[in-house]
């Protein structure tokens, strides 16, 4: 593959293309199902998988096969097929759906406005991740412009994601004869710890999401009266989640929560603290005087990566502060989003959770923990020396830097799925969420730069695994 070429194709195909295709995506409010119950209704993720579609078929890839399949009552899937040279093929994932838009977006930017600033498209799901289809095309037609061998590829863009992926399994094995049995897997799903090199995600944490609700009464009451007589329902919560969390140090205390980390992650971790430095802790907006979790560099890229965290995302039973009365209330319910190690099964975790939460529970209140999502993370296989050197010579052509191998903190249940799935299969796992594009939260970005960089590096292994499997060391 000529590295120049290649850069010169995926550089003007972003600018002349890519990137006025995802400003239009960013104006679809594309909400995955579990933040817009009537996204059928809405019609916005068929606008959003239309306007996909519709661009890869202006690629004009040779031996374009594409498809979008639509099982009863679940969210669509776009399914690509490019035919090529023989062998095992190669698999590419990412997803269309979007997260809700949040608030606190910077003056002149907005979740469903595109804005570019600086190489930096703002705008909700242009990083997370709407821009993989797109690369992962480019990727393709890059080496195809230059008559580059590649094996033949399947493309899996599904709709889903964000609601922890529920709909794919059916799709997966709906299509697992067309796919047949990969020997690579690409996932453009993750992120970067800067926008300096190719990182490569070892680990992904899994996930469970659920309500803890506690009530100790049928109906409100005066506080006055009540309280020294009626337990608060909010104290009987405080003290379930103090069996779960140290409240002065976020330790998770239940043991069976946690896993021996391997060598080799805890090497890749040294390097990677070398690497980012304090910018771990710069990267998060801080308030002022605030201070991060203690502990070095390493121990807190750790704590992201292969220790459990807890956080509550939401909560109910709390009036708005302008309409709360003196009323001792009679429940309370948090939003639980506890982040497991990688190798930790989550349908244990939820047994752990259940067993420490519904047994003898404080004041004999009623207690209930409903489970909504439980994914189990991925730790990635050994690298093949293959894929290590195409890493390496990617990174340096494109980046002019050395990889860095790295956990997620986050969660793709769709990378746990096919580790199960193809377990002879090498992983690139990499994405563009690095410092400050803020996934999930206000004025999320695309950094445009890495961008392409990165849809070049992708050409780069697709070159390198054909060449690998020809025996062409």
């Amino acid at each position: 593959m000529d590295a120049d070429a290649t850069r010169r194709f995926v550089d003007t195909t972003w600018e002349t293309s890519i990137v006025a295709t995802l400003r239009e995506y960013i104006t679809i409010p594309n909400q995955s199902p579990a933040f817009d119950p009537d996204w059928r209704k809405h019609g916005y993720m068929e606008q959003a998988v239309d306007l996909v579609v519709g661009w890869i078929r202006g690629q004009e890839l040779q031996g374009l096969q594409l498809e979008v399949m639509r099982l009863e009552n679940r969210t669509p899937l776009i399914l690509v097929e490019v035919a090529g040279a023989t062998g095992s093929p190669v698999l590419l994932y990412g997803h269309v759906d979007k997260q809700p838009p949040m608030v606190g977006w910077r003056e002149g930017l907005g979740p469903w406005q595109p804005v570019v600033r600086e190489d930096r498209l703002y705008g909700r799901g242009a990083a997370d991740d709407g821009y993989a289809a797109f690369a992962a095309v480019t990727a393709i037609k890059a080496l195809q412009q230059q008559g580059v061998p590649h094996a033949r590829c399947v493309i899996v863009i599904e709709a889903c994601e964000e609601s922890g992926s529920f709909d794919l399994p059916h799709y997966m094995r709906t299509v697992r004869d067309r796919i047949g049995t990969p020997s690579l897997v690409v996932g453009l799903d993750s992120g970067c710890g800067d926008y300096e090199r190719l990182w490569v995600t070892t680990s992904l944490r899994g996930l469970i999401n659920g309500t803890l609700s506690t009530s100790t009464l049928t109906e409100g009451v005066h506080s006055g009266k009540a309280s020294g007589i009626v337990p608060s329902s909010f104290r009987v919560l405080r003290q379930l989640l103090e069996r779960l969390e140290d409240a002065q140090t976020g330790t998770i205390r239940p043991r069976s929560l946690h896993v021996a980390v391997p060598a080799q992650r805890w090497e890749q971790i040294r390097r990677a603290a070398a690497v980012l430095g304090e910018s771990v802790v710069r990267d998060f907006p801080f308030q002022t005087g605030a201070a991060a979790a203690a502990g070095s560099v390493e121990e807190l890229l750790l704590n992201q990566t292969w220790r459990p965290q807890l956080e509550i995302t939401g909560a109910s039973g709390l009036p708005a502060l302008e309409q709360a009365g003196n009323v001792l209330r009679p429940t309370t319910s948090a939003k639980v989003s506890l982040r497991l190690p990688p190798t930790l099964d989550a349908r244990s975790a939820v047994g752990v959770l259940k067993g420490l939460w519904l047994q003898d529970p404080p004041q004999a209140a009623h207690v209930s923990f409903d489970a909504e999502q439980g994914a189990t993370g991925w730790n990635a296989p050994p690298l093949a020396k293959w894929l290590a050197e195409s890493a390496r010579r990617a990174s340096t052509e494109f980046f002019g830097q050395d990889p860095c191998y790295l956990g997620e903190g986050g969660t793709i249940p769709f990378m746990s799925m096919l580790g199960d799935q193809f377990p002879d299969a090498q992983f690139v796992i990499t994405g563009v969420l690095g410092p400050h594009s803020n996934a999930h939260g206000p004025n999320e970005f695309l950094h445009l730069p890495t961008a392409k960089k990165l849809t070049a590096c992708v050409a780069q292994v697709l070159c390198d695994h054909c060449n690998a499997a020809k025996g062409d060391k």
